[in-house]
């Protein structure tokens, strides 16, 4: 039962990977799409919760959706830092290092979204170090 929830989010994060490839020529959509679905997953997901009346239900996985493209936000598109992405934001959602272990534990929207963007952030982080080693060590 513990794995059952990571699950939706691994589909959901799969359905982020998805989109980022399908948009990831245009760096400005990348960016307005990602910033469209936060605040859509700001605006819904509390609701969702409501209407579920569960705390952050697995079937709501726009939270997911966001972090998976706040991870490859700027990230010049390469399958090998795809699949990276992946794994690198499944692993810090499913970890939840600090302050990911706090933010879920707020409510409504904010619980839902943040802990998985602050997911995102790290993810986004650490590709970018690692983009910048790459790159430093091709040139």
């Amino acid at each position: 039962m513990g794995y059952l929830p990571l699950i939706p989010g691994t589909f959901g994060s799969l359905a982020g990977l998805f989109l980022f490839y399908i948009i990831r020529g245009n760096k400005f959509s990348c960016a307005l799409i990602t910033l469209l679905l936060v605040f859509l997953g700001f605006l819904i997901s509390g609701q969702a919760e409501k209407i579920f009346q569960r705390k952050d239900p697995p079937v709501v996985v726009i939270d997911e959706v966001s972090g998976m493209l706040l991870s490859l936000l700027f990230i010049p598109f390469d399958s090998r830092f795809a699949i990276l992405a992946f794994i690198l934001f499944r692993l810090f959602d499913a970890s939840k290092p600090y302050p990911i272990d706090k933010l879920q534990n707020l409510k409504g929207s904010l619980g839902i979204m943040c802990d998985d963007l602050v997911a995102g952030l790290y993810t986004n982080i650490v590709l970018q170090i690692v983009f910048r080693l790459v790159s430093f060590k091709a040139s």
